[in-house]
């Protein structure tokens, strides 16, 4: 799925079944960096932002939790 389809789909407040691979492109769409792997955890930072986003994959989808962190963060 394009990041912008994704990014309007989650802001309509869909959290549940977001793939994965889906979710990296668009926090690197957005200017997140992959850090670091450390086993299940994608760990990314941005320049503007001090927090750091971690990413986990469950059966190739994200975790609710993690994908409303990063709309958190975009909306910062």
């Amino acid at each position: 799925m394009r990041p912008r389809k994704l990014l309007r789909r989650l802001q309509a407040g869909h959290f549940d079944n977001v793939r994965f691979a889906d979710l990296q492109r668009l926090a690197e769409a957005c200017g997140f960096q992959l850090d670091r792997i450390t086993g299940s955890h994608h760990i990314y930072v941005h320049s503007r932002v001090p927090l750091r986003l971690n990413l986990q994959e469950v059966r190739g989808t994200a975790k609710p939790y993690q994908v409303r962190q990063l709309l958190a963060m975009l909306d910062r």
